[in-house]
């Protein structure tokens, strides 16, 4: 999400970790299928496998994080996500601001499901991206992507190998092999259940430069897909929006928000992307007509000024201690019961646990169908 802070460092600024001679010709192979194993060692994981799928028919434990560049965090920060995310062991990841071009020569087709590989500078950094997959705990996952045609936006969504899903889809109408602009949606369609993974677009501030209009368009997508599904939804994401005050910890200040002393002709539109009443109420409004409940807020009825928050300000500047619930799991009503916890990980100013992103991890868990 879009703030007035300051900016992320360009992918070719950090330093990229060592590689051994090999890499090149193994890293795909081992992020598709890991890394070799004997005949009697396939046979064991094979078995092993089996077993999950008996005690485990269904995906019960989720998490969510908007990276803000995938390849930054992979190159400044991932040995602490990955022990996070060994921890955790969630069945499912979904991943937001992906930032890695499709793949697709300069002015050619795009593929959408695939990483940019076409000059040398995006096979390296594919490379460092497959070879960080192919360790513990990720390459106990299959993953789908979701790109942008450039460093911008795009999503991701890892699934525990012995949970795979029924159908993959990338865009809202769940049709062919199409994706979303921008690669901002996958469903993933589960025997009892939806699992989506969204990065809704930025309201931003002004009428004229089309982002009311952009935002309000998807907003009426979203609440014609909760309306016509056929299977209860886990939704997660970066939704873009802090649905009440108690979402955000300066409420006055995002209210009045402004960019440059503009102010939009209607009062509605006014105040903090995410955080105007107009955004505010058409949330509202696919909740209830979609039947779903904010599994954070179902759990944890309090403000909470620590941890309450999935993103935070940079700490200098006057974006510092400013915090906001934008990052959700929201579910349908049929799921309620089954909620055993919704937590938001990261805390605080300086943003710990947040793992070098603006946005920190959150996580459900839910039990067992009865």
């Amino acid at each position: 999400m879009k703030r007035f802070f300051k900016p992320i460092e360009k992918e070719g600024s950090a330093k990229k970790p060592s590689l051994s001679s090999d890499c090149a010709s193994t890293a795909k192979t081992e992020a598709d299928d890991g890394v070799a194993l004997s005949d009697n060692e396939n046979e064991n994981e094979n078995e092993n496998e089996k077993e999950k799928e008996k005690k485990d028919p269904h995906p019960l434990k989720f998490l969510t994080w908007n990276a803000n560049s995938l390849l930054l965090r992979i190159k400044n920060d991932w040995s602490h996500f990955s022990s996070f995310v060994q921890t955790l062991d969630p069945d499912v990841i979904c991943i937001q601001e992906v930032r890695i071009p499709a793949a697709g020569a300069k002015g050619a087709p795009k593929n959408p499901g695939e990483l940019k590989d076409d000059t040398s500078a995006s096979r390296e950094e594919k490379q460092i991206v497959m070879r960080a997959l192919s360790t513990v705990p990720f390459k106990e996952y299959r993953v789908w992507w979701s790109l942008s045609n450039s460093k911008y936006g795009g999503t991701a969504m890892f699934v525990k190998k012995h949970l795979q899903p029924k159908k993959v889809s990338f865009c809202l109408d769940r049709t062919g092999s199409k994706h979303e602009q921008d690669g901002r949606v996958i469903i993933a369609e589960f025997e009892s259940y939806l699992v989506m993974n969204t990065y809704a677009p930025n309201n931003g501030w002004k009428e004229e430069e089309n982002s009311f209009p952009r935002r309000r368009k998807w907003d009426k997508r979203i609440l014609e897909f909760v309306q016509c599904i056929d299977k209860p939804l886990i939704w997660c994401g970066d939704l873009n929006v802090s649905h009440e005050d108690i979402d955000v910890s300066h409420p006055d200040f995002f209210s009045s928000a402004k960019l440059n002393g503009y102010v939009p002709p209607n009062k509605e539109d006014c105040g903090q992307p995410g955080f105007t009443l107009a955004e505010r109420r058409r949330f509202e409004n696919i909740l209830t007509q979609g039947k779903l409940i904010d599994a954070y807020r179902f759990l944890h009825k309090e403000k909470d000024m620590d941890s309450g928050f999935s993103w935070s300000g940079h700490p200098i500047g006057k974006y510092r201690g400013k915090r906001m619930r934008i990052d959700y799991f929201i579910v349908s009503e049929k799921l309620k019961e089954r909620i055993i916890a919704c937590e938001i990980h990261g805390h605080g100013i300086e943003r710990e646990g947040f793992y070098g992103s603006d946005h920190c991890p959150v996580s459900l868990k839910l039990s067992q169908e009865a």
